[in-house]
């Protein structure tokens, strides 16, 4: 079966999608239903939100990273056994990638056309009058492939204010499903990169999400919500299994251990990776590098991205596993690491040393480097063949000082059409600031898992080290 779904978009960036997904998100799973959360794009940081006001794992639909084809099965594959399925957008309905087709690649209006659900569109609606009408009008006749039934007004400054919205609607023929008011608004923490991650955000997290799923219930109808909410894609729904096929570990007795390296520092990973893992044979041991050591058995490491720059001092004190992680790259334990796991085989993060496995240090700059990268892989490597074509995404302030050169990873051109050589290769590392989605290249992770498997335990546990 396939799950409704109503996608939240917005205008433009910063009109208060986060807060009222998740609020929304988190009010219907109070009411009882199953919810299934997803989110457009490459965005780590939102999902974390959403697991937490579902119970769920947050989810990304990105046609750009996985393929327009991967978008219906992995929303079946997310929603089953849901009752509704809420995706946040991405930037502004039709923001995606520059310079591709009509409905840009990789926006919020690709998703809602693929999945066959209706938009809802958050608008921020401070300095809005009578002129929000025409604003409507253009949204909902820009693409008759993306049906827009309904909007949200949110920052509304007063009732005389609502008064004269809810005329412009009108006129636009556009059904209110909600009104939030300007004081009302429930916000949480910013930064460089964004939102401050859930897992950082601890305790206050949940409360947070408990006063969103208030505003949410008190001003958006739900009912409506629900009421409009359907989906027409029709697709079987992926598996991981199924996405490996014959390069599934289940003819294996022996199923090696992956250390995935999780905690506030490293939280950007997709939910699809592990599933990837497991059903290629492993098993996973998750642990937190800002205290913990490497877990008994390892004979794989996983870094995924996130803020290693915020913990540089903390993680530099856990001079253990620092240490184990040096040497299991020297007994050539197979390490695949993206963006915050590439600062972490540096030698040093501004001042603070890391774990050396890299002949290169990390700074920490003003500009951000961000966007989808149609990348070749430049060298053979425990993830990837030379040759093998992907697109990636890179999202960062931080760059290297290369003192020493080693083969690269990854291999593209930039918009002037130079050529880009990044990312590191050598002995048993794979380490890039490029973020690649594994349910768009799940030959990689079955090939990661096999050079874990031909590998003994090299690393016994050591206790803990307090930060």
């Amino acid at each position: 079966m396939t799950v409704p779904a109503v996608v939240l978009a917005a205008p433009s960036s910063g009109s208060g999608k986060t807060t009222l997904a998740t609020g929304i998100m988190a009010a219907l799973r109070a009411s009882g239903l199953r919810v299934a959360p997803f989110k457009v794009g490459p965005d780590y940081i939102d999902p974390g939100y959403h697991s937490l006001a579902t119970g769920r794992p947050g989810r990304n639909l990105d046609p750009v990273l996985t393929s327009p084809e991967l978008v219906g099965p992995l929303f079946q594959h997310g929603s089953a056994g849901c009752d509704i399925a809420i995706v946040e957008g991405v930037m502004g309905l039709f923001d995606g990638r520059i310079g591709s087709a009509e409905l840009a690649e990789g926006s919020t209006a690709q998703v809602a056309a693929l999945l066959g659900a209706p938009v809802v569109l958050v608008v921020d609606v401070r300095g809005h009058s009578q002129s929000l009408a025409a604003l409507l009008h253009g949204f909902a006749t820009f693409d008759p492939r993306v049906r827009i039934a309904g909007v949200i007004l949110n920052q509304v400054g007063s009732d005389r204010h609502e008064h004269v919205l809810r005329e412009a609607c009108d006129r636009a023929g556009m059904p209110v499903l909600g009104v939030v008011p300007r004081d009302g608004n429930v916000s949480l923490p910013s930064r460089h990169l964004g939102l401050v991650t859930a897992a950082e955000h601890g305790g206050a997290a949940d409360a947070a999400i408990r006063a969103m799923g208030e505003l949410a219930r008190s001003c958006i109808d739900l009912p409506g919500l629900r009421q409009i909410a359907r989906s027409a894609v029709l697709a079987e729904a992926w598996s991981p299994g199924g996405a490996l096929g014959e390069s599934s570990g289940a003819g294996y007795q022996r199923r090696p251990v992956i250390a995935v390296a999780s905690g506030p520092a490293f939280t950007f990973r997709y939910a699809e990776h592990d599933e990837l893992l497991r059903a290629a044979g492993a098993d996973i041991a998750v642990f937190d590098p800002l205290s913990d050591g490497l877990p008994e058995g390892t004979t794989g490491i996983v870094l995924p991205g996130g803020f290693p720059e915020l913990y540089a001092a903390a993680l530099a004190e856990n001079v253990a596993l620092l240490s184990q992680v040096r040497d299991a790259a020297a007994a050539e334990v197979p390490i695949v690491a993206e963006c915050a796991g590439l600062l972490y085989l540096s030698r040093k993060v501004d001042l603070y040393p890391m774990a050396g496995v890299i002949a290169a240090d990390a700074v920490f700059g003003k500009r951000l480097v961000l966007g989808y990268r149609d990348a070749a892989a430049l060298s053979d490597s425990v993830a990837f063949r030379a040759g093998e074509r992907v697109t990636g995404h890179e999202f960062h302030r931080t760059h290297l000082l290369e003192n020493e050169r080693t083969d690269a990873a990854w291999g593209w051109r930039d918009h002037a059409g130079a050529l880009v050589r990044e990312g590191f290769v050598g002995n048993s590392v794979h380490a890039s600031y490029l973020h690649t989605h594994p349910a768009g290249h799940p030959s990689s992770v079955a090939r990661f898992v096999a050079a874990a498997r031909a590998k003994q335990p090299v690393v016994e546990s050591r206790p803990a080290i307090a930060p």
